[in-house]
């Protein structure tokens, strides 16, 4: 029997298919061969510390399936890019990508899921910040369980907070929690600015931007002067909020945005006394969304008591329960965000340092 060259090797990964982007496995950046055993380096464009096992085996399996293969060794690794933003826009100093999340409707879990998602992908292995856009609603302090002041080491920057290994900043943090947000929009608007670009965010792969809902003034800010590279909506099953879940994704797709997808959350009731599981708000809502506009759907979300009480106590459902049902799903959804971002141009404005020569 003829032994395995490296253009098989090479055939047999090609075949296979990434379930978080839909796309041919990883990217090969070595291949190995020694008589009937083989080796192969991959690279994930997206963090997958708790799938790298995954596609390990998978890619085993295929390659031991040929019979001219005797032994297979299979190493994955991952690496976040910088991704294309909006425009003519800069990236934001210390920030690979911002990832928009978006209901365009209230009461949909939105700031829920955002805060979930962002520790989920830190639980993938990502550097992670999360931004509260919500100015006159702010939520994230007490879904992270901040409290005292940030700090400023040169009194106009601030650092960020820190969570559950998140940077994290919001209004909320500066203000007394029952303290109203009585301002117009333009000064809503420049304080989203001054928060976003006044904040000392450290060497971070995703800076995940807490929308609040509807398509007003402070969408609009985002979508002009915050380099953002891709977005997410969120919305619930009922075509009440499909409604406005379907303006925001237009509102993005208008300014030049891509939407890596939709994430249905409340998707279903489960009775937290005998686990009964039963679609209260409809059924198939976010998939058919998903449909009419080619995006994908990342995934689904139940209503589970579980998620309000824990992100009441300041302690999300991914830190919660790291092993649970629910935090699979949340991790499951932010590999496929992450899958998604990276299959988009990357931002060649910070692929190489400036050179500058000259003569002393």
């Amino acid at each position: 029997m003829p032994h395995p060259d490296e253009a098989l090797v090479r055939r047999l990964v090609g075949e296979l298919t990434d379930p978080n982007t839909g796309q041919p496995m990883a990217a090969i950046r070595a291949v190995g061969v020694d008589g009937d055993r083989v080796s192969v380096d991959l690279q994930l464009g997206y963090p997958a510390a708790g799938h790298i096992a995954v596609v390990e085996a998978r890619v085993r399996d295929a390659l031991l399936a040929d019979p001219s293969i005797a032994a297979a060794s299979v190493s994955v690794a991952w690496r976040v890019h910088s991704h294309k933003v909006q425009g003519q826009l800069a990236p934001l100093p210390g920030v690979k990508n911002i990832i928009a999340v978006a209901s365009g409707k209230g009461g949909v879990g939105k700031s829920t899921v955002s805060v979930n998602l962002a520790l989920a992908l830190a639980a993938e292995g990502a550097s992670v910040a999360i931004l509260d856009a919500d100015i006159y609603g702010p939520s994230q302090p007490r879904m992270l369980g901040l409290s005292g002041k940030p700090g400023s080491p040169d009194g106009k920057s601030i650092t960020p907070m820190r969570a559950h290994g998140l940077q994290a900043m919001s209004i909320g943090v500066l203000v007394d929690e029952d303290a109203p947000m009585i301002w117009r929009g333009p000064m809503v608007t420049q304080a989203l600015m001054q928060l976003l670009t006044d904040t000392r965010w450290e060497a971070v792969d995703y800076l995940i931007i807490d929308l609040p809902p509807g398509t007003g003034d402070i969408q609009l800010t985002l979508s002009q002067k915050v380099p953002v590279s891709g977005a997410v909506i969120v919305t619930t099953p009922q075509d009440i909020a499909l409604l406005d879940a379907r303006k925001a994704l237009k509102m993005f797709e208008k300014v030049g945005i891509p939407t890596l997808g939709i994430v249905e959350n409340m998707s279903t009731h489960i009775c937290s006394n005998c686990g009964h599981e039963e679609h209260i708000f409809g059924a198939g809502g976010g998939a058919r969304m998903a449909a009419d506009y080619g995006v994908p759907l990342l995934g689904d979300i139940p209503l589970d008591i579980r998620i309000r009480e824990q992100a009441d106590g300041g302690v999300p459902t991914v830190v919660a329960e790291p092993d649970g049902d629910l935090t699979a799903r949340y991790r499951a959804i932010a590999r496929r965000m992450a899958g998604a971002l990276s299959l988009t141009a990357r931002n060649k404005a910070i692929a190489f340092p400036s050179i500058v020569v000259q003569n002393t």
